[in-house]
């Protein structure tokens, strides 16, 4: 109730203060008084002119006393009464009705609709218990969702998962700073980790402008020492060796995650964009996303065997039910990653002929031809 007492006072207080100029009747005294000082003023400059004419005061007086007298009754004109200042009694009482009816219709007129559009049947809920109650995503905005990890975290300053998960929200906000702030408390609390590693160094790279700098730069090689494919690492270090002016070196980089990852992964296309950009033709992965992992992690001989087995089974369902130019130009890559150059010619031969009728996919399949050097 003390509120509504409050915004009461608050709401009259601010009409009167508009409408309490209205109520002032200026007296006839007044208004004779201040007309009179003006027309004093007026017969003074009239008398100054008349004293130059007689010779009684020089130029630089006569200017001077004119600007003098100007001053007042410019002064005086301001304070002179204007016609509607002076009113009879029933138009005072005009007025006054008018403010009386002015001072009790606003603030019925904001009750009326905040009565229409608010929600004055809710209890009151201060912000401390909105942010104690259980998040429900389907509701909740991402703002509100952010203040109430942020005062867990105020309160909870050692809750690593906290940290984790507020980052990549910082993240999506393009608060880069506070991401990274977010990923360095994580790695403290709950460890090092690589895509934690990664996620730190993108954070920093997004904050200094998109330039990969030395902090960031550690990061991202440490997120490699713990995993030698992780993405994201490896392209950064790819687009720092490419910000150096290393192209050569930023191209190979970039080469090499293709040939790491999975087909369909998401990085595939920008990191293909980054290898033309420099000169070099886009070019599909050469690892079976399943079988990738598996591979790896064989000795040297096994593990190039079983590369050798991939191979044959993808060359025999090509042969039998053709595929896509990129599917082809797998093939060709992974014969020259076996070394096996000549069956790479005659598996050229055989997608040129199934290709024969997709000019986009010739084209692509050249391409890779040449840059494998399978022309010559």
């Amino acid at each position: 109730m003390t509120i509504w007492i409050l915004f009461a006072v608050m709401t009259g207080a601010a009409v009167l203060a508009v409408l309490l100029p209205l109520s002032r009747r200026v007296s006839a005294e007044e208004a004779s008084s201040a007309v009179g000082e003006r027309l004093f003023y007026e017969d003074q400059l009239k008398e100054i002119e008349r004293d130059r004419a007689r010779g009684l005061i020089s130029d630089a007086e006569m200017r001077a006393a004119k600007a003098e007298a100007a001053r007042r009754l410019i002064r005086a004109t301001a304070d002179e009464p204007k016609p509607t200042d002076t009113v009879d009694e029933p138009a005072l009482r005009r007025r006054r009705a008018a403010s009386a009816i002015a001072l009790s219709s606003v603030p019925l007129l904001a009750l009326a609709v905040y009565g229409a559009y608010g929600s004055p049947h809710l209890p009151a809920q201060p912000i401390a218990a909105r942010l104690q109650q259980t998040i429900d995503p389907a509701t909740i905005g991402v703002a509100e969702a952010v203040a109430r990890i942020e005062a867990h975290l105020a309160d909870n300053p050692e809750d690593g998962r906290g940290w984790d998960v507020l980052g990549p929200v910082y993240m999506r906000q393009g608060r880069f700073e506070d991401a990274a702030n977010a990923y360095l408390n994580a790695l403290r609390l709950l460890g090092e980790e690589p895509t934690r590693l990664a996620n730190l160094g993108e954070a920093l790279v997004n904050a200094d402008a998109g330039v990969v700098k030395e902090r960031a730069r550690l990061a991202f090689a440490r997120a490699v020492e713990l995993d030698a494919n992780q993405p994201k690492a490896l392209f950064y270090l790819a687009r720092a060796a490419e910000q150096e002016g290393n192209l050569a070196q930023a191209k190979a980089q970039y080469e090499d995650i293709v040939r790491r990852s999975p087909p369909g992964a998401a990085w595939l296309p920008i990191v293909n964009e980054r290898i033309a950009a420099l000169g070099g033709v886009p070019i599909a992965p050469t690892i079976d996303p399943q079988a990738g992992a598996a591979i790896a992690a064989l000795p040297e001989e096994d593990r190039l065997a079983a590369i050798g087995g991939m191979v044959e089974r993808l060359e025999a369902r090509l042969m039998e039910n053709g595929g896509t130019a990129e599917e082809w130009v797998r093939l060709l890559r992974s014969y020259s990653v076996l070394g096996q150059r000549e069956r790479g010619a005659q598996a050229l031969a055989q997608a040129r002929a199934a290709l024969a009728e997709d000019a986009a996919g010739l084209a692509s399949l050249n391409a890779a031809a040449t840059e494998l050097g399978l022309e010559n």
